[in-house]
């Protein structure tokens, strides 16, 4: 048994796939953490709907698809936080016409573009047993970048997630700190979409944090937690992906899924 491990993590695909996951999981952990907090789930839902658009776009016209999807989320991300200013319509019906009618646009381009042949499968579900070297350096470069500016502007994004009335009056640019908190989440989904896919992203980003907050005093406590339920979630769904036959992307949700429940049901020391 541990002879086949050592095997398969001398493989590039899944030493190049296992890489990928964990940086994703970390910073899935702190910045799944917020979307927990500030109950914006549906928010990130939307943009994994809307980056299929981008996905569409990028095979029409002929451009990498990483930055192709990158850019669709965060022009996305602008106009939702520019819609979300109108009082006149709920956000949440807002959210929800975004997303059913972005994710119907991109399948519709798609099905029109009859010179353009792509596995709209592995965009829904993730491809991460594909995951190329470019692939990897786009992942490796995306999550370094989101993850030093987290850790810039940590106190101030919980300062206006804790209390948002509060850090105005602080002196706090509080519209540009949530801005820059829509434009990391939709930088964090374009590029792990690779891994789990259009509709499973949000998973990724929701159930660790959802089961680190089961052990967790503190904010930090639960995203570095978040974070080693994700990177935990990506090996075993790795493992579990390979030895059964199974979809990667789907396999690592499956992972973070059982891990909330275990947390959820057993009785847990909090002050540890």
């Amino acid at each position: 048994m541990n002879s086949s491990i050592l095997q398969l993590l001398s493989t590039d695909f899944f030493l190049y796939a296992l890489l990928a996951g964990l940086a994703i999981a970390v910073i899935a952990g702190p910045l799944g953490s917020f979307i927990v907090w500030r109950r914006m789930s549906y928010f990130g839902d939307t943009l994994a709907h809307s980056a299929l658009l981008g996905i569409a776009m990028g095979l029409i016209m002929d451009i990498n698809l990483q930055l192709s999807i990158i850019i669709s989320s965060m022009i996305f991300a602008l106009m939702l936080s520019f819609l979300g200013r109108n009082k006149t319509m709920s956000i949440d019906t807002l959210l929800g016409i975004l997303a059913h009618s972005t994710l119907a646009i991109g399948v519709v381009v798609l099905a029109l573009s009859g010179s353009v042949r792509v596995n709209l499968e592995a965009y829904l579900f993730g491809e991460l047993l594909t995951i190329s070297t470019t692939d990897l350096i786009w992942i490796l470069i995306t999550s370094s970048a989101v993850a030093i500016v987290l850790l810039r502007f940590w106190n101030q994004l919980l300062s206006a997630t804790i209390h948002e009335e509060l850090a105005e009056v602080e002196g706090l640019a509080v519209k540009k700190l949530n801005l820059l908190l829509m434009l990391l989440i939709a930088v964090t989904i374009a590029v792990a979409m690779k891994i789990v896919g259009v509709l499973l992203i949000t998973s990724l980003l929701i159930i660790p944090p959802a089961a680190a907050r089961q052990l967790s005093k503190t904010p930090e406590q639960m995203a570095v937690r978040a974070s080693i339920i994700a990177a935990l979630s990506v090996i075993l769904g790795l493992f579990l992906a390979f030895y059964l036959d199974a979809p990667a992307g789907p396999s690592i949700v499956v992972l973070a899924s059982l891990i909330f429940l275990l947390l959820f049901f057993l009785p847990i020391n909090q002050e540890n």
